[in-house]
Protein backbone atom coordinates (compact mmCIF):
# COMPACT_ATOMS: atom_id res chain seq x y z
CA UNK A 1 0.00 0.00 0.00
CA UNK A 2 2.19 2.99 -1.31
CA UNK A 3 1.79 6.61 0.01
CA UNK A 4 0.78 8.63 -3.07
CA UNK A 5 0.32 12.09 -1.30
CA UNK A 6 0.55 14.43 1.56
CA UNK A 7 -1.54 17.20 2.09
CA UNK A 8 -2.51 19.26 4.98
CA UNK A 9 -6.23 21.49 4.83
CA UNK A 10 -6.33 24.58 6.98
CA UNK A 11 -10.21 25.67 8.20
CA UNK A 12 -11.51 27.51 11.29
CA UNK A 13 -14.12 26.66 13.63
CA UNK A 14 -15.56 28.10 16.87
CA UNK A 15 -14.24 27.73 20.41
CA UNK A 16 -14.68 29.49 23.64
CA UNK A 17 -11.09 28.50 24.54
CA UNK A 18 -8.62 31.26 24.25
CA UNK A 19 -4.90 31.37 25.62
CA UNK A 20 -3.34 33.91 28.19
CA UNK A 21 0.03 35.64 27.56
CA UNK A 22 1.71 32.31 28.60
CA UNK A 23 0.03 30.07 26.53
CA UNK A 24 -2.78 28.72 28.94
CA UNK A 25 -5.99 27.64 28.37
CA UNK A 26 -8.87 29.50 29.75
CA UNK A 27 -12.44 30.32 28.92
CA UNK A 28 -13.15 33.61 26.89
CA UNK A 29 -15.89 35.33 23.82
CA UNK A 30 -16.31 32.81 21.47
CA UNK A 31 -13.88 33.10 18.30
CA UNK A 32 -12.80 31.63 15.38
CA UNK A 33 -10.06 29.67 15.58
CA UNK A 34 -7.98 27.40 13.19
CA UNK A 35 -7.16 23.95 12.85
CA UNK A 36 -4.79 21.95 10.13
CA UNK A 37 -6.03 18.64 9.28
CA UNK A 38 -3.46 16.77 8.00
CA UNK A 39 -4.05 13.69 5.00
CA UNK A 40 -2.51 10.94 4.05
CA UNK A 41 -3.73 9.45 0.97
CA UNK A 42 -2.55 5.46 -0.61
CA UNK A 43 -2.73 4.72 -4.22
CA UNK A 44 -5.64 2.76 -3.29
CA UNK A 45 -7.46 5.68 -2.32
CA UNK A 46 -7.24 4.71 1.49
CA UNK A 47 -7.07 8.16 3.65
CA UNK A 48 -5.42 8.57 7.11
CA UNK A 49 -6.28 11.67 8.96
CA UNK A 50 -5.16 13.40 12.19
CA UNK A 51 -5.43 17.46 13.62
CA UNK A 52 -2.79 19.68 14.81
CA UNK A 53 -2.02 23.61 14.96
CA UNK A 54 -1.68 24.65 11.73
CA UNK A 55 2.34 26.41 13.00
CA UNK A 56 3.15 22.61 13.80
CA UNK A 57 2.55 21.19 10.21
CA UNK A 58 3.84 24.39 7.99
CA UNK A 59 4.18 23.92 4.30
CA UNK A 60 8.04 24.34 5.06
CA UNK A 61 8.17 21.17 7.06
CA UNK A 62 5.23 19.04 4.91
CA UNK A 63 7.30 19.28 1.51
CA UNK A 64 10.97 19.58 3.28
CA UNK A 65 9.96 16.11 5.51
CA UNK A 66 7.09 14.46 5.36
CA UNK A 67 6.65 14.45 1.33
CA UNK A 68 10.02 13.53 1.07
CA UNK A 69 10.14 10.65 3.19
CA UNK A 70 6.56 9.35 2.97
CA UNK A 71 5.43 9.05 -0.70
CA UNK A 72 6.27 6.08 -2.29
CA UNK A 73 7.11 4.29 0.30
CA UNK A 74 4.89 1.45 1.84
CA UNK A 75 2.48 2.73 4.62
CA UNK A 76 2.58 -0.75 6.38
CA UNK A 77 6.38 -0.07 6.75
CA UNK A 78 5.50 2.37 9.52
CA UNK A 79 8.43 1.82 11.98
CA UNK A 80 11.06 2.28 9.00
CA UNK A 81 9.06 5.57 7.87
CA UNK A 82 9.04 6.61 11.71
CA UNK A 83 12.75 6.07 12.27
CA UNK A 84 13.78 7.95 8.75
CA UNK A 85 11.55 10.64 9.87
CA UNK A 86 13.07 11.16 13.63
CA UNK A 87 16.85 10.56 11.87
CA UNK A 88 15.91 14.24 9.92
CA UNK A 89 15.77 15.71 13.53
CA UNK A 90 18.83 16.05 13.79
CA UNK A 91 19.53 19.28 13.02
CA UNK A 92 16.29 20.49 12.60
CA UNK A 93 14.46 19.70 15.64
CA UNK A 94 13.37 23.49 15.67
CA UNK A 95 11.71 22.68 12.46
CA UNK A 96 10.62 19.18 12.68
CA UNK A 97 9.28 19.07 16.32
CA UNK A 98 8.25 16.38 18.21
CA UNK A 99 4.49 17.53 17.99
CA UNK A 100 4.71 17.74 14.13
CA UNK A 101 6.67 14.13 14.20
CA UNK A 102 3.72 12.81 16.58
CA UNK A 103 1.18 13.80 14.34
CA UNK A 104 2.22 12.73 10.91
CA UNK A 105 2.70 8.93 12.23
CA UNK A 106 -0.66 9.52 13.81
CA UNK A 107 -2.03 10.08 10.41
CA UNK A 108 -0.17 6.92 9.40
CA UNK A 109 -1.41 5.00 12.12
CA UNK A 110 -4.94 5.85 11.11
CA UNK A 111 -4.27 5.20 7.71
CA UNK A 112 -3.37 1.79 8.36
CA UNK A 113 -6.45 1.14 11.01
CA UNK A 114 -9.12 2.40 7.97
CA UNK A 115 -7.33 0.15 5.48
CA UNK A 116 -7.94 -2.81 7.66
CA UNK A 117 -11.30 -1.72 9.19
CA UNK A 118 -9.60 -1.99 12.56
CA UNK A 119 -9.15 0.43 15.78
CA UNK A 120 -5.44 1.38 16.12
CA UNK A 121 -6.13 -0.15 19.27
CA UNK A 122 -6.75 -3.21 18.60
CA UNK A 123 -3.48 -3.38 16.13
CA UNK A 124 -1.28 -2.22 18.89
CA UNK A 125 -2.17 -4.96 21.18
CA UNK A 126 -5.91 -4.52 22.48
CA UNK A 127 -5.88 -4.88 26.11
CA UNK A 128 -8.85 -2.95 27.48
CA UNK A 129 -11.99 -2.07 25.89
CA UNK A 130 -12.44 0.73 28.27
CA UNK A 131 -10.65 2.89 30.75
CA UNK A 132 -11.70 5.18 33.97
CA UNK A 133 -10.96 8.91 33.31
CA UNK A 134 -9.60 11.92 35.74
CA UNK A 135 -11.24 15.11 35.22
CA UNK A 136 -7.72 17.40 34.57
CA UNK A 137 -9.19 21.29 35.25
CA UNK A 138 -8.01 23.68 32.92
CA UNK A 139 -4.96 26.18 35.01
CA UNK A 140 -6.50 27.97 38.09
CA UNK A 141 -7.52 31.91 36.66
CA UNK A 142 -8.70 35.18 38.06
CA UNK A 143 -12.60 34.67 36.93
CA UNK A 144 -15.21 35.05 39.64
CA UNK A 145 -17.15 31.56 39.50
CA UNK A 146 -14.21 30.00 37.57
CA UNK A 147 -11.13 29.05 39.46
CA UNK A 148 -10.18 31.86 41.49
CA UNK A 149 -10.06 30.58 44.23
CA UNK A 150 -9.16 27.34 46.44
CA UNK A 151 -12.91 27.13 47.58
CA UNK A 152 -14.04 27.28 44.03
CA UNK A 153 -11.95 24.48 42.98
CA UNK A 154 -13.47 22.64 45.81
CA UNK A 155 -16.80 23.71 44.38
CA UNK A 156 -15.85 22.32 40.61
CA UNK A 157 -14.70 19.06 42.04
CA UNK A 158 -18.02 18.47 43.77
CA UNK A 159 -19.57 19.06 40.46
CA UNK A 160 -17.09 16.10 38.36
CA UNK A 161 -17.75 13.91 41.12
CA UNK A 162 -21.11 14.46 40.52
CA UNK A 163 -20.79 13.68 36.45
CA UNK A 164 -19.32 10.38 37.70
CA UNK A 165 -15.11 11.03 37.72
CA UNK A 166 -13.41 8.53 40.17
CA UNK A 167 -10.09 10.80 40.35
CA UNK A 168 -9.28 14.91 39.72
CA UNK A 169 -6.45 16.55 38.35
CA UNK A 170 -5.61 20.10 39.32
CA UNK A 171 -3.90 22.54 37.07
CA UNK A 172 -2.82 25.20 39.60
CA UNK A 173 -2.14 28.94 39.09
CA UNK A 174 0.46 29.53 36.99
CA UNK A 175 1.72 33.72 35.58
CA UNK A 176 0.29 35.66 34.06
CA UNK A 177 -1.98 35.36 37.49
CA UNK A 178 -0.75 38.39 39.46
CA UNK A 179 -0.52 36.32 42.92
CA UNK A 180 1.35 33.24 40.95
CA UNK A 181 3.30 30.82 41.49
CA UNK A 182 2.27 30.53 45.15
CA UNK A 183 2.88 27.06 47.31
CA UNK A 184 0.76 28.33 50.13
CA UNK A 185 -2.29 28.83 47.36
CA UNK A 186 -1.56 25.26 45.36
CA UNK A 187 -2.01 23.73 48.64
CA UNK A 188 -5.04 25.97 49.71
CA UNK A 189 -6.39 24.33 46.52
CA UNK A 190 -5.52 20.98 47.24
CA UNK A 191 -7.01 20.72 50.79
CA UNK A 192 -10.26 22.54 49.78
CA UNK A 193 -10.72 19.99 46.96
CA UNK A 194 -9.63 17.07 49.38
CA UNK A 195 -12.31 18.13 51.95
CA UNK A 196 -14.77 18.27 49.31
CA UNK A 197 -14.77 15.70 47.98
CA UNK A 198 -13.85 12.96 50.40
CA UNK A 199 -10.66 10.16 51.11
CA UNK A 200 -12.23 7.71 47.92
CA UNK A 201 -11.55 10.34 44.98
CA UNK A 202 -8.08 10.26 43.97
CA UNK A 203 -6.30 13.03 43.38
CA UNK A 204 -2.92 14.47 41.38
CA UNK A 205 -1.84 18.03 41.47
CA UNK A 206 0.12 19.84 38.18
CA UNK A 207 1.32 23.49 39.58
CA UNK A 208 3.94 25.62 38.03
CA UNK A 209 6.31 23.90 36.35
CA UNK A 210 9.72 26.32 37.64
CA UNK A 211 9.55 25.80 41.52
CA UNK A 212 12.57 25.29 43.31
CA UNK A 213 13.16 21.90 45.18
CA UNK A 214 13.13 23.67 48.39
CA UNK A 215 9.42 24.60 47.79
CA UNK A 216 8.65 21.35 45.51
CA UNK A 217 9.46 19.64 48.64
CA UNK A 218 7.39 21.46 51.20
CA UNK A 219 4.35 20.96 48.58
CA UNK A 220 4.97 17.55 48.36
CA UNK A 221 5.19 16.84 52.12
CA UNK A 222 1.88 18.84 52.31
CA UNK A 223 0.52 16.55 49.30
CA UNK A 224 1.70 13.39 51.71
CA UNK A 225 -0.67 14.41 54.51
CA UNK A 226 -3.65 15.07 52.00
CA UNK A 227 -3.23 11.30 50.73
CA UNK A 228 -2.71 12.60 46.84
CA UNK A 229 -1.84 10.00 44.24
CA UNK A 230 0.64 11.84 42.10
CA UNK A 231 2.78 14.65 42.24
CA UNK A 232 3.65 16.25 38.44
CA UNK A 233 6.43 18.59 36.87
CA UNK A 234 6.61 20.87 39.65
CA UNK A 235 10.20 21.68 38.45
CA UNK A 236 12.10 21.96 35.20
CA UNK A 237 12.48 18.54 33.88
CA UNK A 238 15.76 19.53 32.68
CA UNK A 239 17.65 19.09 36.02
CA UNK A 240 16.93 15.32 36.32
CA UNK A 241 18.84 15.27 39.19
CA UNK A 242 16.47 17.39 40.98
CA UNK A 243 13.40 15.34 40.36
CA UNK A 244 16.26 11.78 41.52
CA UNK A 245 16.23 14.50 44.95
CA UNK A 246 12.57 14.88 44.89
CA UNK A 247 11.66 11.45 44.79
CA UNK A 248 14.17 10.59 47.24
CA UNK A 249 12.89 12.66 49.98
CA UNK A 250 9.11 12.40 49.02
CA UNK A 251 6.81 9.26 49.43
CA UNK A 252 4.35 10.71 46.98
CA UNK A 253 4.98 9.51 43.61
CA UNK A 254 6.60 11.49 41.21
CA UNK A 255 5.38 11.13 37.65
CA UNK A 256 7.39 12.06 34.73
CA UNK A 257 9.12 13.70 32.71
CA UNK A 258 6.19 15.24 30.90
CA UNK A 259 7.09 17.82 28.19
CA UNK A 260 11.15 16.88 28.38
CA UNK A 261 12.35 15.64 24.42
CA UNK A 262 14.20 12.55 24.05
CA UNK A 263 10.99 10.67 22.81
CA UNK A 264 11.86 7.48 24.96
CA UNK A 265 15.55 7.73 25.05
CA UNK A 266 15.36 10.22 27.90
CA UNK A 267 12.40 8.14 29.80
CA UNK A 268 15.10 5.54 30.16
CA UNK A 269 17.91 7.68 31.45
CA UNK A 270 15.30 8.82 34.08
CA UNK A 271 14.04 5.22 35.10
CA UNK A 272 17.64 4.53 35.58
CA UNK A 273 18.29 7.52 37.71
CA UNK A 274 15.27 6.80 39.40
CA UNK A 275 13.67 10.48 39.03
CA UNK A 276 10.17 9.34 39.20
CA UNK A 277 8.07 6.07 40.17
CA UNK A 278 5.73 6.50 37.61
CA UNK A 279 6.41 7.31 34.08
CA UNK A 280 5.18 10.27 31.71
CA UNK A 281 4.12 10.02 28.19
CA UNK A 282 1.84 11.11 25.23
CA UNK A 283 1.95 10.43 21.39
CA UNK A 284 1.65 14.50 21.18
CA UNK A 285 4.74 15.46 22.73
CA UNK A 286 7.24 12.43 22.35
CA UNK A 287 6.93 11.54 18.57
CA UNK A 288 4.03 9.78 17.82
CA UNK A 289 2.14 6.84 19.35
CA UNK A 290 4.97 4.33 18.26
CA UNK A 291 7.34 5.97 20.91
CA UNK A 292 4.63 6.47 23.46
CA UNK A 293 3.98 2.89 23.44
CA UNK A 294 7.97 2.03 23.93
CA UNK A 295 7.84 4.11 26.65
CA UNK A 296 4.95 1.98 28.31
CA UNK A 297 7.19 -1.03 27.59
CA UNK A 298 10.22 0.28 28.64
CA UNK A 299 8.08 0.89 32.36
CA UNK A 300 6.58 -2.10 32.55
CA UNK A 301 9.92 -4.03 32.30
CA UNK A 302 10.75 -1.96 35.67
CA UNK A 303 7.64 -2.88 37.18
CA UNK A 304 5.76 0.63 37.05
CA UNK A 305 2.85 2.60 35.37
CA UNK A 306 3.14 4.55 32.33
CA UNK A 307 0.25 7.16 32.84
CA UNK A 308 0.00 8.67 29.06
CA UNK A 309 -0.69 12.22 28.96
CA UNK A 310 -2.94 14.29 27.29
CA UNK A 311 -6.55 13.39 26.33
CA UNK A 312 -7.65 12.44 22.72
CA UNK A 313 -7.34 9.87 19.97
CA UNK A 314 -3.76 8.87 20.24
CA UNK A 315 -3.86 8.83 23.87
CA UNK A 316 -6.81 6.64 23.72
CA UNK A 317 -4.97 4.44 21.21
CA UNK A 318 -1.94 4.09 23.44
CA UNK A 319 -4.00 3.17 26.74
CA UNK A 320 -6.09 0.56 24.55
CA UNK A 321 -3.41 -1.29 23.94
CA UNK A 322 -1.31 -1.41 27.50
CA UNK A 323 -1.49 -3.08 31.12
CA UNK A 324 0.23 -0.68 32.60
CA UNK A 325 -1.94 2.90 32.69
CA UNK A 326 -4.45 3.41 35.07
CA UNK A 327 -6.06 6.31 34.26
CA UNK A 328 -7.27 8.51 30.95
CA UNK A 329 -6.84 12.21 31.12
CA UNK A 330 -9.94 13.35 29.82
CA UNK A 331 -10.01 17.66 29.90
CA UNK A 332 -8.91 20.31 30.20
CA UNK A 333 -12.51 20.95 32.08
CA UNK A 334 -13.58 24.21 33.76
CA UNK A 335 -16.70 25.14 35.37
CA UNK A 336 -17.86 27.47 31.85
CA UNK A 337 -17.01 25.47 29.48
CA UNK A 338 -19.16 22.28 27.97
CA UNK A 339 -16.28 19.07 27.64
CA UNK A 340 -19.12 16.82 26.55
CA UNK A 341 -19.96 19.10 23.31
CA UNK A 342 -17.79 18.19 20.75
CA UNK A 343 -16.05 20.83 18.34
CA UNK A 344 -17.62 21.92 15.48
CA UNK A 345 -15.23 19.85 13.02
CA UNK A 346 -16.28 16.52 14.85
CA UNK A 347 -19.25 14.63 14.59
CA UNK A 348 -18.86 13.31 18.13
CA UNK A 349 -16.51 12.89 21.11
CA UNK A 350 -13.90 10.31 20.77
CA UNK A 351 -14.06 9.93 24.91
CA UNK A 352 -17.90 10.09 25.78
CA UNK A 353 -17.70 9.00 29.55
CA UNK A 354 -20.86 7.17 31.18
CA UNK A 355 -21.77 7.91 34.92
CA UNK A 356 -19.36 5.90 36.30
CA UNK A 357 -16.29 7.60 35.52
CA UNK A 358 -15.70 4.80 32.32
CA UNK A 359 -14.52 5.65 28.92
CA UNK A 360 -15.24 3.35 25.93
CA UNK A 361 -12.36 2.98 23.43
CA UNK A 362 -13.56 3.71 19.66
CA UNK A 363 -14.90 0.74 17.84
CA UNK A 364 -14.76 2.88 13.93
CA UNK A 365 -11.61 1.82 11.93
CA UNK A 366 -8.31 3.72 12.87
CA UNK A 367 -8.10 6.41 15.39
CA UNK A 368 -11.77 6.41 15.41
CA UNK A 369 -12.48 9.97 14.93
CA UNK A 370 -16.07 10.90 14.02
CA UNK A 371 -14.98 13.70 11.34
CA UNK A 372 -17.67 16.33 9.95
CA UNK A 373 -16.11 16.36 6.43
CA UNK A 374 -18.76 18.66 5.17
CA UNK A 375 -17.53 21.17 7.71
CA UNK A 376 -14.39 20.79 7.45
CA UNK A 377 -15.03 21.65 3.29
CA UNK A 378 -17.69 24.62 3.89
CA UNK A 379 -14.71 26.43 6.52
CA UNK A 380 -11.38 25.63 4.40
CA UNK A 381 -8.95 28.74 4.68
CA UNK A 382 -6.07 27.32 2.92
CA UNK A 383 -5.72 23.56 1.23
CA UNK A 384 -1.93 22.56 0.45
Amino acid sequence: MKIESVNVTVFQYPTRRVSDSAGHSHPGPESMAKMAMLTITAEDGTKGYSFAPPEVVRPFVVNTFFRKVLVGQDAFNRERIWQDLAHWQRGSAHQLTERALGFVEQALWDLIGRRLNLPVWKLLGGYRDKVPAYGSTMCGDDLPGGLSTPEEYASFAETLVARGYKAIKLHTWMPPVSFAPNPKMDVKACAAVREAVGPDIDLMIDGYHWYSRTEALWIGKELEKLNFAWFEEPMEEESMASYAWLAENLSIPIIGPESLGGKHHSRADWVKAGACDILRAGANGVGGISPTLKVANLAESFGMDCEVHGNGAASLAVIGAIKNCRWYERGLLHPFLDYDQPAAYLNSLIDPMDEHGMVSLPTRPGLGEDINFAYIEANTVSHD
